[in-house]
């Protein structure tokens, strides 16, 4: 890399990565003498929002990877993990992924490490359950789900048969409420083609310790997804969680045992530790950052999306939330400002009003609230589909294509052979993008 030339280290390629990069090639002239260097672990972009259809066998995977060389044209990629920022020497170091070790000088520097999976002191839950933060997570659960169907269909144990078609989500936010609510629509697919199964349970529960589901949102979506989830024969358990998980089952926080071979883990999302680790100061495990996503007392320093702490303008004395919808638009200022810091445009600050969200419950249901107006069923399905459409950098006719061969053919419910690797962790580090819950607006 040409050590002359000012040169800008993005660090993570999710929703604020991405779009602060895409924003700063945008801002900045054709005869500016800037490297534009963007550090991930993968050379995509994730398209978090679809992992579930991904699950539920509803859409390829690469639908929801949009190649970064590709689409951002002028981005140095480097690939590797980030493992320490150094704020006084203005150096990042990272890891790639033959273990080669790496040091990178910045003369300006965008924080947008995104979050990791919150794993919570459970005895078992690391070891049994399956977290859902990536394509590798995403294609392990169908392979696994699918697996447990054909397993079930081997059997003439009962009790074994029962165990292997019972599914436990743990997490009744956006992930884990959409997971539950595919989940029903695939096993019952599986079951059709198992004439063995015909009569067989498919058990689905849902797990949290919230009074609802979907406890974020207005309370007409937290019905309309309760109601859904309801109508497939999920069982939605408010008030109650994982004990312990061993490999045969889940012991609930009630004291009941649940036998069961699948146990899914989207509890949420915290900061990754890499933030903390800067020296910089932090809340709560996001970097502080002024209404310019500037780090005080480092000029030079920019974060976004899940590992800055952001004044939200909107409701003073707080912070933004940690969602995709405000990372991507943090995220496309904090390339603004960048290209301002080097004399190109003007310096703004970070205001936005939440238009909405949308949660995609498989079929022809969702719930939204584009504009504060809550919809329910086809018309939200609609919405759904269409703001998904217009957020994704890529991939949108091919996905729309796996929709409609989807309503047309139904899905396709092969298992690749997939087994649990160091791939598929739970408790993984440092995943590729910033947040998955779906934005809207």
């Amino acid at each position: 890399m040409d050590e002359s030339r000012t040169r800008v280290v993005i660090v993570g390629g999710g929703f604020a990565g991405y779009d602060a990069a895409k924003a700063l090639l945008r801002a900045l002239p054709r005869e500016a003498d800037v490297e534009v260097v963007l550090v991930n672990r993968t050379d995509y972009f994730l398209y978090l929002p679809l992992l579930p259809e991904v699950a539920a066998a509803v859409i390829d995977p690469r639908r929801v990877t949009v190649s970064i060389p590709a689409t951002l044209r002028g981005v140095r990629l480097a690939l590797g993990d980030v493992t320490s920022i150094d704020a006084d020497r203005n150096t990042v170091a990272y890891t790639d992924p033959e273990g080669g070790t790496h040091s990178l000088r910045y003369d300006r520097l965008v924080v947008a490490a995104g979050s990791v999976t919150r794993l919570l002191p459970v005895p078992g839950v690391a070891e049994h359950a399956h977290g859902f933060r990536g394509v590798a997570e995403a294609l392990y659960l169908r392979d696994h789900i699918i697996r447990q169907v054909e397993l079930a269909a081997a059997t003439d144990d009962p009790a074994e048969r029962d165990a292997r078609c019972t599914f436990v989500v743990v997490g009744a936010g956006y992930t884990g409420t959409e997971v539950a609510a595919q989940g029903p629509l695939l096993t019952d697919a599986l079951r059709r083609r198992h004439p063995g199964l015909a009569d067989q349970r498919m058990r689905w529960l849902l797990l949290d310790l919230a009074p609802k589901v979907l406890p974020e949102l207005d309370p007409r979506l937290s019905r309309t997804a309760d109601r859904v989830l309801r109508d497939r024969h999920v069982e939605v358990r408010t008030g109650t969680s994982v004990d312990e998980a061993t490999q045969d089952g889940v012991r609930l926080t009630t004291g009941e045992v649940v036998p069961a071979r699948t146990l899914v883990w989207c509890v949420g999302v915290r900061p990754d530790p890499l933030v903390e680790g800067t020296g910089l100061e932090t809340l709560k495990g996001r970097l502080v950052v002024d209404t310019t996503l500037t780090v005080p007392g480092h000029p030079e320093v920019f974060a976004c999306g899940d590992a800055a702490a952001v004044p939200d303008v909107t409701r003073p004395g707080e912070v933004t939330a940690m969602t995709a919808q405000h990372a991507s638009r943090q995220g496309a200022l904090a390339g603004r400002n960048v290209a301002a810091s080097l004399g190109y445009g003007q310096t703004r600050s970070y205001k936005h009003h939440d238009l909405g969200f949308v949660v995609d419950l498989g079929g022809w249901q969702a719930a939204a609230n584009p504009l504060q107006i809550p919809l329910s069923g086809l018309a939200a399905k609609v919405v759904t589909r269409g703001y998904h459409l217009v957020a994704m950098p890529g991939n949108r006719v091919r996905t729309a294509v796996d929709w409609l061969l989807d309503a047309v053919l139904g899905r396709q419910s092969v298992q690749l052979g997939i087994v649990r690797s160091a791939a598929v962790p739970l408790d993984t580090s440092a995943p590729p993008a910033d947040h998955p819950e779906p934005p809207a607006g």
